[in-house]
């Protein structure tokens, strides 16, 4: 009919898991990748395979060391800017949204 509107998705909804992550565009995240590494940092651009661009990046890799008991061993380093392939990626938690 002529007088219905068809609606328009909002900005701001969330109906597919790329929604979650393109309403975090210019937003800290944290990015858990294979081998033990995180991340945190600004998302500036991805795809469809979760390959990011991040800005303002801190990455901690955690090593399991074993001398004559097991124990963890952090190194973290900051990064300007950084290529996130997503094949390594396993998650991806935007920023907490209070509300």
């Amino acid at each position: 009919m002529a007088d219905e509107v068809e609606q328009q998705p909002t900005t701001n909804t969330v109906e597919e898991p790329l929604d979650l992550i393109r309403l975090s565009l210019d937003e800290r995240i944290y990015v858990k990748m294979r081998n033990d590494r995180e991340l945190r940092g600004r998302l500036h651009a991805y795809d469809q395979h979760l390959n990011m661009i991040l800005g303002d990046v801190e990455e901690t890799v955690t090593t399991l060391l074993f001398l004559f008991f097991y124990s963890f061993q952090s190194t973290k380093r900051n990064i300007p800017m950084l290529f996130v392939r997503g094949d390594g990626v396993v998650l991806v938690a935007p920023p907490l949204r209070v509300g």
